[in-house]
């Protein structure tokens, strides 16, 4: 039992949701997929269990994602599926409603904003504040931005990359650009179905980015078999996916984040860019895992690129640092304290 009401940390991900509580640490991590009824939006499963359902199920049941491109799409279901998994992790057990932290993407718009507080609000929170996913992954990857110091940070989500330069405890530079392993898996389903005639669905694609996906021309060269349906005779078959196929179908997304971080690099202070040189980019999130890509992007920026420790955790274990170490605030702003 958690006892008085705790603070919780929640990384709200177009693919996954991870929720941290203050003294607890990471204790839920859940698909971002709701099944619900066709007609009466009945919620049927909520988590993983969607997940499972996601294009297979009939036709008076959907499941889906009620997060896009790291936003709300779908108000209602993103407010179900919070209070599910707020009441998972205790919320039925706090003797008060619980303050609540949410990461959102660095180009989120004031009303996208505002859909997300009033969301965790409905969903139990008695006090919910935002932080930026650049910032959270930062301290997630453990870097110390409170000194007067450049480190940058390239986080890739299901539904967007942010990229973001921090010194001083905030953003000088960022971008984000609605491109993520989402539209990683959308990119290898249109080219399955133009290259081999096959339809496949999103799972068989992040199956496909998962086992011999990359992003660069290394020496990966492997092979997965994909099951789908023939487009001309409408029967199922299996294709052999390579590795250099994926590079070809991912090409256009990775060039265009590649071509991001340049444009934030050269809108970055002098003084900060020799900090970034010296201690490279921390590349955070599950998109940042596409084999290769931190090599493809040392190689179009000239500056070193790395993964970070468990980069997949690094938004939620952040947002757990910042609970430690932000004031929240009415106006839902936060202000960092000194990191010790």
């Amino acid at each position: 039992m958690f006892g008085w009401a705790k603070d919780i940390g929640i990384d709200l991900g177009t693919a996954t949701v991870l929720i941290y509580v203050k003294g607890k640490g990471i204790v839920l991590r859940e698909p971002s997929v709701v099944a619900m009824e066709r007609d009466t939006k009945k919620i049927l499963a909520i988590g993983t269990e969607a997940r499972k359902m996601l294009g297979r199920t009939p036709g008076n049941i959907i499941a889906t994602r009620p997060l896009r491109e790291g936003v709300i799409a779908d108000y209602d279901v993103t407010e179900a599926m919070l209070k599910d998994f707020i009441r998972r992790v205790g919320g039925s057990r706090f003797l008060s409603r619980p303050r609540v932290m949410v990461c959102v993407p660095a180009g989120v718009t004031t009303v996208e904003k505002r859909a997300v507080i009033e969301a965790a609000l409905q969903a139990g929170a008695r006090h919910a504040s935002l932080i930026e996913e650049p910032l959270a992954a930062a301290l997630g990857a453990g870097l110390d931005i409170t000194l007067p110091t450049g480190h940058m940070v390239v986080d890739i989500g299901g539904g967007t990359t942010d990229i973001a330069v921090l010194s001083l405890g905030g953003v000088v530079r960022s971008e984000s650009i609605r491109i993520g392993g989402d539209k990683f898996d959308e990119a290898l389903v249109r080219y399955v179905k133009l290259k081999h005639n096959l339809l496949i669905g999103e799972r068989s694609a992040e199956e496909i980015k998962i086992a011999v996906g990359s992003a660069g021309c290394d020496s990966r060269n492997l092979t997965h078999e994909v099951r789908g349906r023939d487009l001309m005779t409408g029967l199922p078959r299996n294709v052999s996916i390579t590795s250099a196929e994926t590079r070809e179908a991912l090409a256009e997304h990775v060039m265009a984040i590649c071509d991001t971080v340049r444009s934030v690099l050269e809108a970055t202070p002098p003084e900060l860019s020799a900090d970034i040189i010296e201690r490279g980019v921390v590349m955070t999130g599950g998109g940042s895992m596409l084999h290769g890509l931190d090599k493809v992007i040392t190689s179009k920026t000239g500056v070193p690129a790395y993964l970070a420790d468990d980069p997949v955790s690094c938004v939620a274990l952040g947002t757990g640092k910042a609970l430690e170490h932000f004031e929240m605030q009415d106006d839902h702003l936060v202000v960092l304290k000194k990191i010790m």
